[in-house]
């Protein structure tokens, strides 16, 4: 079966999660300690080779003390951004 992972999507993600993170201090592993998910996990996601379940997005959302229409809103318009650069 082929992928139907985005690859921009995934690296608009990525960056957007870094980004909060960053934000509040933490490290990779403070985030996946305050969502309740695996350290490797996170550092999956902010590398884009993996995307999150439902489940797991809401999880680091509560780690990121952001409601999930917020992170969804930034992110796209993070990815709006990353088509807008590979049409380039």
């Amino acid at each position: 079966m082929r992928s139907t992972q985005d690859p921009a999507l995934l690296r608009a993600f990525a960056a957007e999660l870094k980004a909060r993170r960053a934000i509040l201090g933490f490290n990779q592993e403070d985030l996946a300690f305050a969502a309740g998910v695996n350290r490797t996990f996170v550092a999956k996601l902010e590398t884009a080779t993996t995307s999150p379940s439902l489940s797991s997005l809401v999880s680091l959302c509560k780690g990121l003390g952001v409601e999930p229409p917020e992170l969804m809103h930034s992110l796209m318009k993070r990815y709006r951004k990353e088509l807008r650069a590979k049409s380039i």
